[in-house]
C-alpha cells in the first residue's frame, strides 16, 4: 500500500504542469472529456508498465543503498527540471488540436509518445527499482498510473470548463518542492542503509 500511496503522490506532483498535461487541456477544448481520459488512461498504464518493468531490473541489479542514493539524486534531478519549467510547443499544440478519427486512439498515441522518456516515466522507473517484489511493484505501477489519471483529469476539467492553465509559477514550485522532499528522504534512506 506504501508503494501505491508514495507513487500515486510523486506522479500526481510530477505531473502538474507538465506537457502532457498541457496536452490534456488542449484535447479537452477539441474532444469530450471521456475519450480524452480513456486515451490518457491507456497510454498512461502501458506505459507505466513498461517503466516499472525496467525499474525491476535495476532493481534486481543493483544493492538497496545505492538504488536509494541514486532515486534521491534523480528526484533532486526531477525539481530543477520542473523549475526549469516544461512547455508544450506551437507544434505539438497544432497536432493536438489537428487530431482526427477516434479522439481515443488520438489522445492515446499523442500520449504514449509524449510520455516515453518524460520525467513521470524516470520517476516511476525509479520508483519501481526502490520498491521490489510484486507488490511494490504492483502498487507502484497502480499508484503512479492513477496519479497521472489523476492530474491529467484535473487539466481536462480545467480545459473544458475553465478554457486556461491553472497558475503556473504556484504548480512548478510545488511540484519542485515535492521532488526535492521526496529526492531527500531517499538521500537519507540510502546514506543510513
Amino acid at each position: 500500500m506504501s508503494a501505491f500511496l508514495i507513487s500515486l503522490a510523486v506522479i500526481f506532483v510530477a505531473e502538474l504542469g507538465d506537457k502532457s498535461q498541457l496536452m490534456a487541456m488542449t484535447f479537452a477544448t477539441r474532444f469530450r472529456a471521456l475519450p480524452v481520459l480513456i486515451g490518457i488512461t491507456a497510454a498512461t498504464a502501458l506505459v507505466h508498465l513498461a517503466s516499472v518493468a525496467l525499474g525491476a531490473a535495476l532493481g534486481a541489479a543493483l544493492p538497496t543503498g545505492p538504488i536509494s542514493i541514486i532515486a534521491g539524486v534523480a528526484f533532486i534531478g526531477f525539481a530543477l527540471w520542473t523549475l526549469r519549467g516544461d512547455e508544450l510547443d506551437d507544434d505539438e499544440r497544432d497536432k493536438a488540436k489537428r487530431a482526427t478519427g477516434s479522439a481515443i486512439l488520438a489522445v492515446g498515441g499523442a500520449f504514449f509518445l509524449a510520455e516515453l522518456g518524460d520525467k513521470t516515466m524516470l520517476a516511476t522507473v525509479t520508483l519501481a527499482a526502490d520498491h521490489g517484489g510484486l507488490l511494490g511493484l504492483t502498487g507502484v505501477w497502480l499508484g503512479s498510473t492513477v496519479g497521472m489519471v489523476a492530474a491529467d483529469a484535473l487539466a481536462i476539467v480545467v480545459g473544458q470548463m475553465l478554457g486556461r492553465k491553472l497558475p503556473e509559477r504556484v504548480i512548478k514550485y510545488g511540484a519542485a518542492a515535492g521532488f526535492a522532499v521526496f529526492g531527500v528522504l531517499l538521500l537519507f534512506e540510502g546514506i543510513t542503509a
